[in-house]
């Protein structure tokens, strides 16, 4: 399944959703169902910088290449977006990730703009580091 398909199923999702508060409480919803990291796994290095909350996110290529993401926080809101952010773009190749407007699909189902400042700039922190991963050479070690 390619970002595009992913990005039309979550918004058909979205759409069903009525409001705003809706919407939250799916996100939320979302964050429960977020399995956690292992305890060795949160580090300085996976930790994400630029979010209110604690968020630790491991991001690995396969072997074609396809960045594979998990991620965790110790906010429930910030877990439901990472859950959306891995549900898009994990098991993506570097090229669909970097080809992808992520900012545009987040203002498209009413998430990005519903978002308090932190939140929005917790988001797109996530949203740069799985972006500036995807933009690294591939390693050929």
């Amino acid at each position: 399944m390619t970002i595009l398909d992913r990005a039309a199923d979550i918004e058909d999702e979205f759409e069903f959703l009525e409001d705003w508060e809706d919407r939250y409480a799916h996100i939320i919803d979302l964050g429960k169902a977020n399995p956690a990291l292992a305890p060795e796994e949160r580090t300085e290095i996976t930790k994400v910088r630029g979010c209110a909350s604690q968020v630790w996110m491991v991001i690995t290529p396969d072997t074609e290449d396809r960045l594979n993401i998990r991620a965790e926080s110790d906010a429930m809101i910030v877990s439901g977006l990472i859950s959306l952010l891995i549900r898009l773009f994990s098991g993506a190749t570097r090229e669909e990730i970097n080809g992808f407007d992520a900012d545009a699909f987040l203002t498209k189902i009413g998430v990005k703009g519903a978002l308090s400042a932190q939140r929005s700039n917790g988001l797109a922190s996530m949203l740069a580091r799985i972006q500036d991963t995807a933009s690294q050479p591939v390693s050929t070690s």
